[in-house]
This record gives structure tokens, C-alpha cells and sequence, in this order.
């Protein structure tokens, strides 16, 4: 082979080689954004980016449950696009700044005794939806609407294909759920300018929106259809011709001129399928993080799914300058962090946020400084805030876990005494049942509703005020706080083996039936004895011996996924996702199948895991059992699938289950990685034979965090039988304690 000729082939292969290196993969291909639209999942359904402030989406006019993000798979009329949405939970609210192009025929007098006389019926045949991205063809207005955002700003793209002028509602009535206008206003500032708010009470009861949109034609008139004394509310822009016309919404908690600055920052220019790319670009980041690899099209689907759910929120909550609204009301200027909102935490603490740790750590600092942002603005840390506002809702404390967990896995970015001030502080309060837990160890049930699992709650976040407390060397409040973490053992009832509620002459409060649900009325909350009897996460090794011995335990652990009761009329509609009395659909239960691990049975784990991933979840827009609840149900999956589980939210420990893929690498900062392999995987074996880490015998049923964060190799070697002797060791099994 002559010179020249080698060099051109070692030139080609190199080329090629390279080309091969810098192709990335599509991950945003992988999701369906519909999966969770239907039944009560409850996810948002439009165009955004990773944590974006902006969820840009379309809305129906339905307001019941199903509708809680404004729009729900089984509808087929459409009022407008929102700009911002709620993902996943059991209360409606948000869906700011409704925009709706409509044609040239339109007239409001016409129709105006309808509450949205411009709505549009359409088919999911006229939807296209992906990562960063929504579309949809208005047949009725025979317009091409595309959506797309960044952070702060929602750009739409209308075509409008009726002869005549084109004209754009924009309604600031519209709400969803519990949302209802306060005060609004909109003013035209030039030829393709304007600008306003929208102020709200509902679930927030005192939202503030601001916003500035841009348009790539001059607008040729702007009526008023509809205005009363909280300003106006709906108007109609008119526009010369058809054909494109580019629309640019920012949105501020602010000022509309920090609306202003966000637009001019974030999207400059007019070029829609550059900004499209770029979100699908941000997604695509976001999702490469964690790498799979499965002959199964639909879990790999299932599983990107709920990697991209899992972004939605906490969203945003400053401009680009890093103000923002605090929780007292007043404006901020910048931190030096970003501000975030959208904080459901009696959902999220559980797997969500320390899923956070390992593929998000340059957020986690940030969301910790907000939640201290806020408990110095309100005198106590976040419950369940939203834009603002802390809406109390749900009970515990959850920011409390969230914190502990940064803290304990070695997190620095916030300031480590003002963190443990703010956790002990919030539990030593004498609201939501707190005065209770001080005066008496335990809430009396005839005097707070849902007693039973507010204090439940308030034991795990007791255990991460003591966690802190040991880590920072104070030993007189881990005294404190590990006592109280205790209390839990007053609900325990070992004549009927079920936590269950006490009233204030210290008796049980009867008549008791364990399957027995009334929602907001007893003493459990979305749930019954059945499953808040396993709400001790964060001492299963003390509920186990409220039981006296392993086998009891287990035995009515076992009862618990084959009893053949059923829900009582009236029972909470979120519990859903029943196994027996297990109920994937809804929070409090995501921890209870990894629990027999505690007890030597990894392999029932293994069982009960393998069987809720495949029949619990799908790729289909009914793919969730129960509400997605801001990305706990799907963190639920994330972990899962990757063959272990946060039990304990914030102690670093991860119990392993049931690998769902043949390999998953999940990225770690330093260039490092973290490999997950499951050798003779299929659909029947199942359960787990043997581990090695990195290439070393490994015959714990967990690793920690502090071993998952150095990188290497953790490899499962799957069977068909169970391997009753792998985790069964007294030394290999998870336990409770502090470190």
C-alpha cells in the first residue's frame, strides 16, 4: 500500500472516529410528554425548559380534579395557551396569561354570553408534542399555533391561513382551579408592544404575575371585550393580513420591567426554530445524564418520561438580574443564587429531591438558600410554597429532610448554622399540631384532623433535625430531636398491629377499622391505617420491634400487598394504584416495598418492585397510577429502574431492588460516572443473586450515596429463583441510626 493511500485511509477512520465521538444522542426522542396526561396523573402538557419559569401549554375550559394542570387527555376543546402550569397535583391553580389566535371571523358580541366564546374544539391529531416543544392545528380558526420557551419567556408561533386579518385573544380572567383574578391590567406601549399584570387568589393567595410581550407585526387595533373593577380581562388584538405573526411573552414575579429585561435577555431575536432548538438542546443535557441501556422501547419511553418529569419543578422564581418576590411580599434583589418556587415537599422529599443530589447538585444549594430565603421572610420553612406564597398545605414540615439530606451528603453552599437554626426552630413552633408534640408526644385526634399522619411526618422530620444536630455537634438537641423522632411508637397499637389515632385522655379513639378513609376527616391523610402503619422510614428497625419479631413483621407486611379488603364509598380519590392496601398512587407508600430488606427478604423487594415498575407504569397518557405530584411519582420510577431507593430521604443510603435495565451510567461532577449492570437480566429473572462493586464481592443489600458519588461499578447478577441468602446476613441488611 503505497504512502498516500495509508495516510488518506488512517485520515478517514480518524474523521470518522471523531465524527462518531461529538454525535450526540437525541434523549428528548425517548419521551412522551402525554404519558400522565390522562386518568389522575395530573402533568403538565406544553412547551418548556429543564426548571423554566415559564410552563407554556394549552388549556381547557374543564376546571374539575383531573384538570388540575389545566388540561387533561380525555378533552377536546381548547381555550387558549397559559403561561404558566401546575404538574402532577391535586389542587388547581396558575394558568396565567391565556393567549388564543383566532381568525379573521371571529366576533366576540356574537358569542359573548359564553364564558370563552373563542374556544376551538380539536383531536390529539392535531397535536405534536416533544421536550421543548407544542403544536397544534385550530381548525376552526384554520391557524398553526407552535409553542416553544426559555426560562422567563414563552414564544408562540401562530399561522393564520383564513383570509382576513388576524387577531389574538388575551384573556386574564382565566385561572385554573382555585385561581381567581384580583386585579389585572394590560397597556400598549408602541406599535408592537405591551405589557401588564395579573394579580390572583386561590391555592397562592396572593400571586403576582407581571409580563411584556413582544410582536413581529405592529398591532393595528387593541379592543377591550371585557372589564369591571379588577381591571381588565380579556382583549382583542387585531393585526393586518394573515400569515405569520411571532409572539414573545416574558414573565416576571417582579416588575414588568423586570419582564422587560428578561425578554430582551433571554430571546432577543425572532428565530422560533433556533429557540425551539436550544430548549430541546437544554432538555437533551438534562437528560443525558443518566444513560440506559434496554431492548425495551417502552421502558426506555417510561423511564425519560420520568427523568423530563421530574424537571418541571421546582421552577424558577427570579428575572435574569436575580430579583424576586419573597415570602413576606416585598421584592429582592439578587442573592447570588436562583430563586425557585413550586415547592410540593410533602411529595418531593421523598425520592424527587435526593434524586436532585446526584444529577442536579449546582441546583441543590440554590433550592436549600430559597427555603432558607423563606424561613427567614415567614418565620418558619416552606411547606408546600407556590409563587410566593405558603400555601400550608399537607402536613409535616418537608424542607426539613430536604436540607438534612444536602447537609449530611456533604453539600456547602449554604451557611450550615443558619440551616440547623431554621430546622429546629420550625419544629419547635406551637402551629399545625406542633404544641401537641411538645406537651404530650403525640396529636390528639380530637383535636386535628389527620393526626395520626401529620405526626408521623413530624417524627421523620424530628429525625433529620437530630441527624443535623449530630453532625454539627450539638449533642442537647440530638438528645431532643432523637427522642422525638421516637414518638411515632405512641400510635403504634399492638393489639390490632396499625398505627392508629389516640384522643386527648391518652385511649385510642374508636370505633377503628384500618381500611377505613373519609378524605380531610379522619385521621390519616389521603390514606388509612393500612398504609400509614410503614410511615417510619426513618426507623424501620424500631417498627420492627413494635412488631417483636421479624416474622410478624413481615407476615403483616405481606398482608398488606394480598389483603383482599376494599376502600370504603368516600374514601380519598388519591388512593390509587392499589395492590391489596399498598397504593403506588400516592406518596406515603413509595418506601414501604423496599422495607422488607430491613428484615433479611430483599427478595421480596426485588418481587413487589419489579411488579409496580411494569404494571404501575406504562408509556401510554394513562401511565401513572396517581397524581405525578411535581415529580415524586416518577423519581419513584427513576430510582427504581436504576435497581435501588432512597428509604430513608435523607440519611444517604440507597436499598437495592430490582434493576429494570441491562446498564444505566448516571454522570457525576468530575467527570466521574457511575455504572449500574445487570448481568442475565430478562423478564423472569427478577431477583437478585449477586453484587460485586467494582469487580469486588459486595454482599450489603444498599450502598450509599458516599460510594455512589465516587464513581465505578456496581454490578447485579440476576436469577430466576429467589437467592433468599443475599441481604439475609445481619451485617449486609440497611439500618436505621445516626452517623
Amino acid at each position: 500500500m503505497n504512502r498516500i493511500l495509508f495516510s488518506a485511509i488512517i485520515f478517514a477512520v480518524f474523521a470518522f472516529s471523531c465524527k462518531q465521538e461529538t454525535t450526540t444522542e437525541d434523549f428528548s426522542a425517548y419521551v412522551n410528554p402525554y404519558i400522565g396526561s390522562d386518568y389522575h396523573g395530573h402533568v403538565f402538557v406544553g412547551a418548556n425548559v429543564p426548571f423554566g419559569a415559564v410552563q407554556l401549554g394549552p388549556n381547557n375550559a374543564q376546571e374539575t380534579w383531573d384538570w388540575c394542570s389545566g388540561y387533561h387527555y380525555s378533552d377536546s376543546l381548547l381555550i387558549g395557551f397559559a403561561h404558566t402550569h401546575l404538574s402532577g397535583t391535586g389542587i388547581g391553580d396558575l394558568g396565567d396569561l391565556l393567549y388564543m389566535p383566532v381568525s379573521d371571523e371571529f366576533n366576540y358580541a356574537q358569542e359573548s354570553n359564553k364564558a370563552y366564546p373563542w374556544s376551538a374544539l380539536y383531536t390529539h391529531d392535531d397535536e405534536q408534542i416533544s421536550p421543548g416543544y407544542y403544536s397544534i392545528n385550530i381548525n376552526k380558526y384554520n391557524v398553526q399555533a407552535e409553542l416553544t420557551a426559555t426560562e422567563r419567556v414563552g414564544f408562540q408561533k401562530y399561522n393564520f391561513n383564513a383570509p382576513g386579518n388576524s387577531k389574538l385573544i388575551i384573556d386574564l380572567a382565566y385561572g385554573t382551579g382555585w385561581d381567581a383574578l384580583t386585579k389585572a391590567d394590560l397597556q400598549q406601549e408602541d406599535k408592537q408592544r405591551i405589557s401588564g399584570f395579573r394579580y390572583s387568589k386561590g391555592w397562592a393567595a396572593d400571586q403576582k404575575v407581571y409580563f411584556h410581550t413582544e410582536f413581529s407585526k405592529a398591532i393595528k387595533t387593541l379592543k377591550i371585550l371585557r372589564q369591571n373593577n379588577k381591571g381588565i380581562n380579556t382583549v382583542e388584538l387585531e393585526f393586518e393580513g394573515n400569515g405569520e405573526l411571532l409572539v414573545k411573552t416574558a414573565i416576571s414575579p417582579v416588575s414588568t420591567d423586570g419582564a422587560k429585561n428578561n425578554l430582551s435577555t433571554e430571546l432577543a431575536d425572532w428565530n422560533f426554530a433556533a429557540t425551539k432548538q436550544t430548549a430541546r438542546e437544554k432538555w437533551n443535557t438534562e437528560l443525558s445524564k443518566i444513560k440506559i441501556e434496554t431492548t425495551s422501547p417502552s421502558a426506555k419511553t417510561t423511564f425519560y418520561t420520568a427523568l423530563y418529569h421530574t424537571m418541571i419543578a421546582p421552577s424558577l422564581f427570579d428575572d435574569v438580574n436575580g430579583d424576586y418576590r419573597g415570602a413576606d411580599g416585598k421584592n429582592y434583589t439578587n442573592p447570588g443564587y436562583d430563586t425557585y418556587t413550586t415547592f410540593s415537599l410533602w411529595d418531593t422529599y421523598r425520592a424527587a429531591h435526593p434524586l436532585f443530589t446526584l444529577v442536579q447538585p449546582e441546583r441543590v444549594n440554590d433550592m436549600v438558600n430559597t427555603m432558607l430565603s423563606i424561613y427567614e421572610q415567614q418565620g418558619k420553612l416552606p411547606v408546600w410554597h407556590l409563587h410566593g406564597n405558603e400555601t400550608n398545605t399537607m402536613v409535616g414540615n418537608h424542607a426539613i429532610p430536604v436540607i438534612a439530606d444536602a447537609l449530611l451528603k456533604g453539600y456547602t453552599g449554604f451557611d450550615a448554622e443558619i440551616a440547623f437554626e431554621a430546622v429546629k426552630s420550625t419544629m419547635l413552633m406551637d402551629e399545625r399540631g406542633l404544641n401537641f408534640i411538645k406537651e404530650k408526644g403525640y396529636i390528639p385526634a380530637d383535636s386535628t384532623v389527620e393526626s395520626v399522619a401529620m405526626a408521623l411526618e413530624y417524627a421523620i422530620d424530628d429525625w433529620c433535625v437530630a441527624a443535623m444536630a449530630k453532625k454539627l455537634g450539638k449533642s442537647e438537641d440530638f438528645e431532643l430531636f432523637a427522642k422525638r423522632a421516637k414518638y411515632y411508637e405512641n400510635y403504634f397499637n399492638k393489639e390490632t398491629g396499625f398505627m392508629r389515632g389516640r384522643i386527648a385522655d391518652d385511649s385510642w379513639r374508636t370505633p377503628f377499622n384500618p381500611v377505613h378513609s373519609e378524605h380531610r376527616a379522619d385521621d390519616f391523610c389521603e390514606g388509612n391505617a393500612w398504609q400509614y402503619t410503614w410511615l417510619v422510614p426513618h426507623d424501620i428497625n424500631g417498627l420492627i420491634g413494635l412488631f417483636e419479631s421479624e416474622s410478624a413483621f413481615t407476615k403483616k407486611l405481606d398482608e398488606l400487598f394480598t389483603t383482599e379488603e376494599t376502600l370504603n364509598e368516600g374514601a380519598s380519590s388519591d388512593i390509587s394504584g392499589l395492590i391489596g392496601m399498598y397504593a403506588h398512587g400516592n406518596e406515603p407508600g413509595h418506601h414501604i416495598p423496599y422495607m422488607y430488606a430491613f428484615a433479611g427478604q430483599q427478595w421480596k423487594t426485588a418481587e413487589k418492585v419489579n411488579f409496580i415498575m411494569n404494571e404501575m407504569y406504562t408509556d401510554q397518557p394513562d401511565g401513572l397510577c396517581g397524581n405525578e405530584d411535581c415529580g415524586q411519582m416518577s423519581a419513584w420510577y427513576v430510582f427504581s429502574s436504576l435497581g435501588f431507593y432512597p428509604v430513608n430521604p435523607a440519611n444517604g443510603v440507597y436499598v437495592f431492588g430490582s434493576p429494570l435495565f441491562e446498564s444505566a451510567a448516571i454522570e457525576l461532577p468530575g467527570d466521574k460516572l457511575f455504572q449500574v449492570k445487570a448481568t442475565n437480566l430478562n423478564k423472569t429473572n427478577i431477583y437478585i443473586d449477586s453484587v460485586t462493586l467494582n469487580g469486588e464481592p459486595y454482599e450489603k443489600s444498599y450502598i450509599t450515596h458516599a460510594d455512589v458519588v465516587k464513581g465505578g461499578v456496581l454490578e447485579f447478577t440476576m436469577t430466576a429463583s429467589p437467592n433468599k441468602n443475599f441481604g439475609q446476613a445481619e451485617d449486609s441488611r440497611p439500618k436505621s441510626g445516626y452517623k
